[in-house]
């Protein structure tokens, strides 16, 4: 018969590595982290600080530096402590709890936010009569909540469906976060239902927002060729494919994982690497590095900070 335990306990084993890339690893993870909140700290500086930066565009990028900064923060440092204990890292049961909800909270919220984002850049290049009365302060204020709302129900729907199935020994998670499908494998009941619920809530939902923004960027292209100014189409051309590169950043590895329940524990591991240590990292790259008007609020930021100092 099996052993059905309550689990007090679990255990992150973090990533399948050789024990001579400990350090290295740990090195190349912690600068990653650090240049994540400074680079996304620095534009919710810069567009607080500049007040043309003001617009329906930056403030959902203020959201989606808010959501990288945070979304890095839950699971890199834990990825990070497996690497300084290469036996496994101890975790509390509901602080198992909290990190997969936190995890899952903010990932749907930047995929629902994404989708907002990619609309609004349809309306802004396909539509621009009509953008600023579409585009309010009002109604980005309400889609904004309105993904924050979403991430939140698809979260709490995850978590408890997650943990109220029974736990079994060995209480060792094959991950270096706490993850829905580590955690179904532990289980000692049915897990179909999860495995569908992952596979709808989690894999449909990404699909069906990601079509809905390769739509939206389809768009976008055309109405970008029927731009006549050389400056306006190069301009909406470099937007388009700032927002093209962070989506596929994005949406790819999760695309991935969630809709394959089965896949290796090594593969997902790699995988889950990207979209939750790099993907926020390129994120302040694609959208700042690539704009001329945030570039040029930085350097006015950074020049008022100088002067300053120098008083």
């Amino acid at each position: 018969m099996t052993n059905v335990s309550l689990v007090t306990t679990f255990f992150l084993m973090g990533l399948p590595h050789a024990p001579a890339l400990d350090i290295p690893l740990l090195g190349i993870f912690l600068v990653i982290y650090v240049l994540t909140g400074v680079g996304n700290l620095l534009i919710l500086l810069v567009i607080k600080a500049d007040s043309h930066l003001h617009t329906p565009v930056y403030y959902f990028l203020t959201n989606l530096s808010f959501i990288d900064m945070w979304f890095s923060t839950v699971t890199v440092p834990q990825m990070l402590m497996t690497l300084v204990s290469p036996g496994g890292r101890a975790i509390s049961f509901h602080s198992c709890v909290a990190q997969l909800y936190c995890f899952h909270f903010l990932g749907s919220t930047e995929c629902f936010l994404y989708t907002v984002m990619s609309s609004d850049r349809y309306l802004a290049i396909s539509h621009p009569l009509r953008y600023a009365s579409t585009m309010s302060g009002r109604t980005c204020a309400l889609l904004a909540t309105s993904t924050w709302l979403s991430g939140s129900l698809h979260s709490a729907v995850q978590t408890t469906l997650t943990f109220r199935l029974p736990s079994c020994g060995p209480s060792q998670i094959q991950h270096y976060f706490c993850d829905a499908l580590p955690l179904l494998k532990l289980a000692c009941a049915d897990t179909s239902v999860n495995g569908m619920v992952i596979f709808v809530n989690i894999g449909v939902v990404a699909v069906g927002c990601f079509l809905l923004m390769v739509l939206a960027c389809v768009s976008i292209l055309c109405s970008t060729l029927k731009i006549r100014a050389p400056e306006g189409s190069h301009r909406a051309f470099q937007t388009c494919v700032s927002h093209c590169t962070a989506l596929l950043c994005f949406f790819v590895p999760c695309v991935f994982i969630y809709p394959r329940p089965g896949s290796r524990d090594a593969v997902a591991g790699l995988v889950a690497v990207f979209y939750t240590a790099l993907t926020p990292l390129l994120s302040p790259v694609v959208y700042t590095l690539r704009n001329k008007e945030v570039k040029k609020a930085l350097w006015k930021l950074i020049d008022i900070v100088t002067y300053s100092q120098s008083k």
